[in-house]
């Protein structure tokens, strides 16, 4: 597949905001999907910049997570910001990666989104609780393309 248009159906978009939605209900953390075609940059690289054009670096706790895929490329990187990086267990985001993997291999591309949220997810959830008095949701829940 090398059209970014073609990687997810709007019902597979849908479903994966859903799983954003769900994950962040219990959480002050910050989940983005991010999806295109091809970069010509080291993927990390890109990700990195994506983070910072998506505003993701100015949370108030610096809990965001962002999920960059290049459809042809055919690669994926999960980045959390310092505040969540610095607490999830040492190996996590190579376990969500994994996860994520073992999906995108199947062709499970919705799948494989939607496992790395809800980890994210649950994470947060462990280090960044909702705070009704406090927290609000800062940052879009779309899937941004690039």
């Amino acid at each position: 597949m090398s059209k970014v248009e073609d990687f997810l159906s709007a019902k597979e978009e849908e479903e994966i905001i859903a799983a954003i939605r769900k994950a962040e209900r219990s959480t002050s953390g910050e989940i983005r999907v991010h999806i295109e075609n091809h970069t010509d940059m080291d993927t990390f690289n890109r990700t990195l910049e994506v983070f910072h054009l998506l505003k993701m670096d100015n949370t108030r706790l610096r809990n965001g997570v962002l999920i960059y895929v290049a459809v042809s490329d055919k690669t994926f990187v999960i980045y959390g910001d310092e505040g969540i990086n610095n607490v999830v267990p040492k190996g996590f985001w190579d376990s969500t990666r994994d996860a994520m993997r073992n999906q995108f291999k199947q062709g499970n591309f919705k799948q494989g989104l939607i496992e790395g949220v809800l980890q994210a997810g649950l994470e947060l959830q462990k280090h960044f609780p909702w705070d009704a008095d406090t927290d609000e949701n800062e940052l879009p829940n779309e899937i941004s393309r690039g």
